[in-house]
């Protein structure tokens, strides 16, 4: 482990995981050295690369630079760099994303500005494992975003938050806790969710985080997604009762209804039809008129490849 002796308390503590992408890692290091705001230390956590990146880490003085024996996996990752993080705001960064120089700078005076925010996001665009920019939808959705706001029931639907493109105060972790390591790619969604059940969410509407799209993601792996998504959403489940101080009623049982038929979805997929089939019937019974519930509660009864062609 090498460790940099320094007095000062950085305001921002960017949490570097890395992990068998050396290709990519230099860049990602001099996006984040060409930041406009400067009051940052980086804490680099290598996750048990063996293509070079450790050697490549140990060189640069101005990184902290974490070696696990073993591998964690990316939340445990995290953890560990937490547990090393002084800074007021932690980012986070993937070792084959990008910032532009502003990112840190837009994202910590929203920050200033709004003490009732806890996570602070950016805009962004997907590129290429050549870092050129990719058009449409590479990953089946668009660059995530959410206004400003309280946005707890807009995470029923989807993950609007990429990790590399977040920045949240470090009470948020030290309040409820840290990444759950039993995730293997949704763990991000669900302490984007524990932090906007007490906090609201701000945005910064430009072009400030890129994610890269290759054949190494872990976006790619379908099974594990599944079946982290079955977890998330039995997990959501009951934390989406008593919110009306929050939201009016109808809000609420359409995100209770959705989260359900989406529970019915990946338990389905994950070879549990009939408990998937529970769920849909739950989503239907909470908005009778979402007719994709209906349709994909029948669907539960053809074969396992035939649901997933219908969806």
């Amino acid at each position: 482990m090498q460790i940099m002796l320094n007095q000062h308390v950085p305001r921002v503590s960017i949490l570097l995981t890395c992990y068998q992408h050396m290709r990519y890692l230099p860049a990602a290091l001099e996006g984040v050295r060409a930041q406009t705001f400067r009051d940052f230390e980086i804490i680099a956590i290598d996750d048990g690369s063996t293509d070079g990146a450790r050697e490549y880490l140990a060189k640069q003085d101005d990184v902290k630079v974490i070696e696990n024996q073993t591998n964690l996996g990316t939340y445990e990752t995290l953890n560990v760099g937490l547990r090393q993080a002084r800074g007021e705001f932690i980012a986070v960064l993937n070792d084959d994303d990008l910032w532009e120089p502003k990112k840190l700078e837009r994202q910590v005076a929203l920050m200033d500005a709004h003490q009732e925010v806890g996570l602070v996001h950016t805009g962004g665009h997907f590129i290429d494992g050549d870092g050129n920019r990719t058009e449409g939808n590479p990953l089946g959705f668009a660059f995530p975003r959410f206004e400003t706001g309280d946005i707890l029931l807009g995470l029923v639907y989807e993950n609007k938050i990429i990790a590399s493109a977040a920045l949240a105060r470090r009470t948020c972790f030290d309040d409820l806790g840290g990444f759950n390591r039993e995730y293997f790619g949704s763990g991000d969604w669900e302490m984007w969710f524990r932090i906007a059940e007490h906090w609201h969410v701000g945005y910064v509407d430009e072009p400030l985080t890129m994610y890269r799209v290759h054949g190494a993601n872990a976006s790619h792996k379908l099974e594990k997604i599944w079946r982290d998504d079955t977890r998330l959403r039995e997990w959501m489940a009951p934390r989406l009762e008593n919110l009306e101080d929050r939201f009016g009623p109808p809000e609420i049982r359409r995100a209770q209804a959705f989260n359900q038929a989406a529970l019915g979805t990946v338990r389905t997929l994950t070879g549990n039809p009939s408990s998937g089939r529970q769920a849909y019937a739950r989503s239907i019974r909470l908005n009778p008129i979402r007719l994709k519930s209906y349709a994909r509660y029948l669907a539960t009864f053809l074969p396992a490849a035939t649901f997933r062609k219908l969806l």
